[in-house]
C-alpha cells in the first residue's frame, strides 16, 4: 500500500517522476547507492523523529549523521527516533522505505542543507526496492519542507 501512496503522490504532484522499482533492495544507504550506482551521499534517507509531542522527518543526505545540538535548536526540543511500529504507523511506510512521499499522516518536513551539494538525490519511495530521482529543491518544495542544519559535515 505505502509504495500505492507514493504513486499517487507523484500522479497528483509531479506526474513527470518516474518511481524507479528494483529487484534488489534498497533498504539501506550502501545498498541503495551500490544499487543506483551513486555515492552513498546522494542517497536522501529519511529520518521519523518524536520532538516533545509531535513526529517529524527529517530528509538527509546518506552519509550524514544527526548533530544533536543543531537538531535540538533547530526544532527547539530534543528529539527522540521512532522506532519500527511507530515509523509505519506515522508514514504508512516500511522502515527502508521511509520518504517524505504520500504519507499517511501529515507531518513536518525538514530537509538537511546537505541535501543540497547535490543537483539530485535518490529517497526511497515507500518500499525497500523503489527511489526516484529528484532535485533536493523540488523535493523540499513539494512536501513543503523547511529546510535545516541538523547534520554534522561528512567527512
Amino acid at each position: 500500500m505505502s509504495l500505492e501512496s507514493v504513486r499517487q503522490f507523484f500522479a497528483e504532484r509531479a506526474p513527470e517522476i518516474a518511481i524507479i522499482e528494483l529487484e534488489e533492495s534498497t533498504a539501506t544507504v550502501d545498498l541503495a547507492a551500490r544499487a543506483h550506482q551513486v555515492e552513498p551521499g546522494q542517497i536522501a534517507k529519511t529520518l521519523s523523529l518524536k520532538v516533545k509531542d509531535r513526529v517529524v522527518l527529517i530528509v538527509t543526505r546518506g552519509d550524514a549523521r544527526l548533530d544533536n545540538r543543531k537538531l535540538k535548536q533547530a526544532l527547539g526540543a530534543k528529539a527522540r527516533m521512532l522506532n519500527g511500529e511507530e515509523v509505519v504507523s506515522w508514514t504508512g511506510h516500511p522502515v527502508g522505505g521511509v520518504c517524505p512521499f504520500g504519507l499517511e499522516h501529515p507531518l513536518s518536513v525538514y530537509c538537511d542543507v546537505s541535501l543540497r551539494d547535490y543537483q539530485e538525490v535518490l529517497p526511497a519511495a515507500g518500499a525497500i526496492h523503489s527511489a526516484v530521482r529528484i532535485a533536493p529543491e523540488y523535493m523540499a518544495s513539494l512536501t513543503d519542507a523547511e529546510w535545516v542544519d541538523v547534520c554534522q559535515q561528512p567527512e
